[in-house]
């Protein structure tokens, strides 16, 4: 690698994803206290391969990575297909149990999803840039998200599936896509949600919608756990109880701790300091990625800098917003916070991408 690529790269990203995964083991360390620290160390673990893995996808030059994804899309496709006939873990089959560790493929398959919608939007656009608004073309990118989002429906996994979504959009608005499909779009939307959640959604997702907006209807069944969350996050106050002294997370009132409410964890034990902090910091991390987005060298790397903003957007928001309670919950992981592999890989590949991408860039061009 270049020194002037090592020069270009945009460092903030990967210096935020430390802070908030230093923050993460934090956590992690007081939540698991009374279980031997054991995701502690695993999640230890699982940040060495992570940050081994996100050096590969940095310095591999990124269209190489893009042109090899049509294969990686097809082998999740298979992977996604294969998961639905394993044994469900908490209603659903989105994980390969392999011994010592666990594999969901949902995860990986978000990011490699990306790159090949980058290799297929660059291909329509090598010629036209209006090329992205005929409907042909469209209908092409629909179907190409569509199977996958579908196979993440079946599991169900319906917070993967809408992170899918919302870097695809992302994506498309970047590739320069129409108004009036956008507003198709929302009226599409709009009309889509009171028919699915009359005629398609199960019962079990029925009841997180009516619990999200009714929790003290079941306080000791479905509506327990925001609550208990929302109890947590005002304990906390300003400075928090105490890294090892909270009281729904020591008593284990607050359930999952480790992974959907590890930011409630935070709120209670240390405070609204450390909490808003954490929004501050995805806030710029956000930013830095589609300020990556506009300075790329090509479509491809404009692209995937995009979906990977839309990706932390969406997993910020929706699980803070979940464990307070603002929105429904779906057990989308708070990323580089929250225990698990397999979102943590995926976490640091997308920085390596942004790093790989921002080094390519010819950054003096747009120093005015």
């Amino acid at each position: 690698m270049r020194k002037r690529e090592l020069k270009n790269m945009e460092w903030w990203v990967l210096i935020i994803a430390l802070i908030l995964c230093a923050i993460g083991l934090v956590a992690l360390f007081s939540a698991t206290q009374n279980s031997n620290y054991d995701s502690f160390y695993k999640q230890l673990l699982w940040l060495g391969i992570s940050l081994g893995i996100m050096v590969i996808f940095a310095v591999i030059d990124y269209e190489k990575i893009v042109k090899a994804s049509p294969i990686f899309y097809i082998v999740f496709l298979i992977l996604l297909v294969a998961v639905l006939f394993t044994r469900p873990i908490n209603g659903a089959s989105s994980w390969f149990d392999i011994g010592f560790f666990s594999f969901q493929p949902s995860e990986f398959a978000k990011i490699f999803l990306i790159l090949f919608l980058a290799f297929v939007i660059s291909k329509i656009q090598a010629k036209q840039k209006e090329d992205i608004n005929k409907f042909s073309r469209l209908l092409l990118i629909l179907i190409i998200i569509g199977i996958p989002i579908l196979l993440i429906v079946k599991e169900p996994d319906y917070g993967t599936a809408t992170a899918f979504i919302v870097a695809t959009l992302m994506m498309l608005f970047t590739a320069g896509i129409d108004k009036k499909y956008i507003i198709v779009t929302i009226l599409l939307v709009a009309i889509a949600i009171p028919v699915l959640y009359n005629f398609v959604l199960p019962d079990h997702a029925k009841q997180r919608i009516d619990v999200f907006l009714h929790p003290e209807s079941d306080p000791r069944g479905a509506g327990y756990n925001i609550i208990q969350s929302k109890l947590a996050i005002g304990a906390g106050e300003f400075t928090g109880m105490g890294v090892l002294k909270g009281n729904q997370t020591q008593l284990g009132f607050l359930y999952p701790k480790t992974t959907d409410f590890i930011f409630a964890v935070i709120s209670e034990e240390m405070g609204f300091v450390v909490s808003s902090a954490i929004i501050i910091l995805y806030v710029v991390l956000v930013t830095k990625s589609l300020y990556i987005a506009k300075t790329a060298k090509d479509t491809k790397g404009s692209v995937i800098a995009t979906g990977i903003a839309g990706i932390f957007l969406f997993h910020m928001l929706e699980n803070i917003g979940m464990v307070m309670g603002l929105l429904p919950i779906t057990g989308v992981p708070l990323l580089f916070i929250s225990y698990g592999g397999s979102s943590l890989i995926t976490s640091f590949i997308c920085i390596g991408l942004l790093l790989n991408i921002s080094g390519k860039r010819q950054k003096t061009i747009f120093v005015k």
